[in-house]
């Protein structure tokens, strides 16, 4: 188990929420006139946790940035998912699994876009390879608002296996690429299903690639040729939501 710390209203928050037993120390700055500050210290008062009292420079010093909204904790990160997790999770759903994978995503604050998207989009896990990609660092963490606290986050050894075998499970692999003569809009998005991103910049690495079912794309009508990562995660992920709830 690994002690992180996390900072940001929203990280915190969610985490008092989700996993209070986990939470050891919480620092706030107790004399910003914040509301929402005000409101999420009026909450830990009432319960068994304990803030120790910093200045807004002392959490700089101690979270290492100054995006930290006058809050941060030290946190347990107890939960921890690898492939045999997916798929336990996956024999358990009574409903079409909808799946987010990450080929190399390496910006942590991308991943925690992704994962509030992801959240937001009722997607049951997000699943990056271990190696050459970010992990749930603080940052991501405070990006993620809240989500990274809720979904599993999976990461595994081989990803091209891991896809194998997800598509063996019956879950059909959509990757997603602007060479891709299919849009997103004609792709069918329903039923088991996993929506496969590629890299900031790189897209989609070959065997990824190969080991989707179809490739689709985002039709683009401007002069930039491509999206952020994290802008088109959202799309397509909301896009299969729409189709989903036809």
């Amino acid at each position: 188990m690994n002690k992180r710390l996390i900072h940001g209203i929203h990280a915190v928050e969610s985490a008092i929420r989700n996993d209070p037993d986990n939470i050891h120390h919480i620092w706030a700055d107790t004399s910003k006139k914040n509301a929402r500050l005000q409101r999420l210290i009026q909450k830990i008062n009432a319960s068994s946790l304990r803030i120790h009292p910093q200045t807004s420079v002392e959490l700089t010093a101690r979270v290492k940035t100054d995006k930290h909204q006058g809050i941060a904790a030290e946190y347990t990160d107890a939960k921890t998912y690898d492939s045999s997790f997916l798929f336990t999770m996956l024999d358990r759903l009574e409903e079409p699994p909808f799946l987010l994978v990450l080929d190399g995503v390496t910006d942590p604050h991308n991943l925690g876009a992704c994962m509030r998207s992801a959240e937001c989009a009722g997607v049951h896990a997000v699943i990056a390879p271990k190696d050459n990609s970010a992990d749930l660092t603080p940052t991501a963490r405070k990006v993620a608002s809240g989500a990274a606290e809720v979904i599993p986050f999976i990461r595994v050894t081989n990803l091209n296996r891991t896809l194998q075998e997800l598509k063996k499970a019956g879950v059909w692999l959509v990757g997603t690429s602007d060479k891709a003569t299919q849009s997103i809009y004609e792709t069918p998005l329903q039923g088991s299903l996993a929506i496969v991103m590629g890299a900031e910049g790189k897209g989609l690495r070959r065997l990824t690639e190969e080991s989707c079912d179809f490739t689709s794309a985002i039709p683009m009508a401007g002069n930039v040729s491509s999206l952020n990562i994290s802008v088109a995660t959202g799309v397509f992920l909301f896009e299969a939501v729409r189709q989903r709830m036809a």
